[in-house]
């Protein structure tokens, strides 16, 4: 069975010229899809009954179940997903008074293998397909939950998945899907730098840079990829798409007692953003089974954050949302035992 969810504009009009129907037949599905979230094809009355009864017999729109629901002290919601071939994945939804913001998954484990995160522990099983990526966002949608930003930032490492997020990236942001703005979809990477271009090239959505570090040494330490891809390629990246753009890169920076946290990092990091249009994410870190580091204080923090803010660098601290159903920053795992 064919799976409607893999199919963005583009993709899904050719699947009905194929047909021989008009290619406006896609427009039409997109809206019972996504607006109406109609998974009935003998619905939807714009459609002649012959298609009616193709589609019925060969095609589907699947999104992952819903297995477990956790709630947080603090409002934010846990789903652990279950996928067709049994394995899982976890999606948290965030939110606040003007927005709702949803952290959606990308792989099945993550290969990255970052030292405070609890996802790369897991180790890389598999890529989700595009419907399972935006079947996220449809399946939280669907239950009327408001989502106004969406944010990749789950489970996996998004441009090693880069041929199944950008249909999923464009049903997000098209007008007869999702229709969120450019500005509020985002894609988090540790900084893989030719897919980075090939980002930029092919979607508009925004850009958040998982550095932590202010050097090739710490940053190597937590984060094995950057032997790979140093913080000097990642930067220059940032600074290609950036030139000519009004928008700015998100750097994420995950705050580590002792590690990357001192007033000396937060001056290196400063002459390292020179140029860069940024603003800065403080992120504390949220401590999960197994892992020795440890979260820096409030003190800590803000000190650090008011040497960027002296140089102009617009920074800000992230909330700690969720860490009571291990739902924050780093925490997501989508352990079998949480059923």
């Amino acid at each position: 069975m064919i799976n409607l969810l893999n199919f963005n504009r583009v993709s899904l009009r050719d699947f009905f010229v194929e047909l021989g129907e008009k290619p406006f037949r896609g427009d039409q599905m997109l809206k019972w899809i996504y607006h109406e979230y109609l998974t009935d094809f003998s619905q939807m009355n714009n459609l002649s009954q012959k298609l009616r009864d193709y589609l019925s017999k060969n095609t589907i729109v699947s999104a992952p179940k819903i297995v477990k629901e956790q709630v947080s002290t603090d409002g934010v919601i846990k789903w652990l997903l279950q996928l067709d071939d049994g394995e899982l994945i976890e999606t948290v939804f965030i939110p606040e008074k003007t927005r709702g913001t949803l952290c959606i998954s990308s792989q099945v484990g993550c290969a990255m293998g970052c030292k405070f995160c609890a996802t790369g522990k897991l180790g890389f099983k598999r890529n989700l397909t595009t419907a399972e990526i935006i079947g996220q966002v449809w399946l939280v949608r669907q239950l009327r939950y408001k989502v106004t930003n969406v944010v990749v930032m789950g489970m996996g490492e998004p441009l090693l998945n880069i041929d199944n997020m950008l249909p999923a990236l464009d049903l997000m942001m098209e007008d007869l899907a999702c229709g969120l703005s450019k500005y509020r979809v985002t894609v988090s990477t540790v900084g893989i730098v030719p897919l980075m271009d090939k980002l930029f090239k092919a979607s508009d959505a925004s850009l958040a840079v998982s550095l932590h570090a202010p050097n090739d040494e710490i940053r190597e330490k937590l984060i094995p990829m950057n032997q790979h891809y140093p913080i000097a390629d990642i930067i220059a990246a940032c600074k290609r798409f950036f030139e000519n753009k009004k928008r700015k890169v998100i750097i994420e920076y995950v705050m580590l007692d002792k590690i990357n946290d001192q007033k000396k990092h937060a001056k290196e990091l400063v002459r390292l953003l020179e140029g860069v249009p940024c603003k800065v994410n403080l992120i504390p870190f949220n401590a999960s089974p197994g892992f020795s580091y440890q979260a820096s204080d409030d003190e800590t923090i803000r000190a650090f954050q008011d040497v960027l803010m002296k140089a102009g660098v617009r920074t800000m601290q992230r909330r700690r949302r969720g860490a009571d159903i291990q739902a924050a920053c780093g925490q997501l795992a989508g352990n079998s035992r949480n059923i």
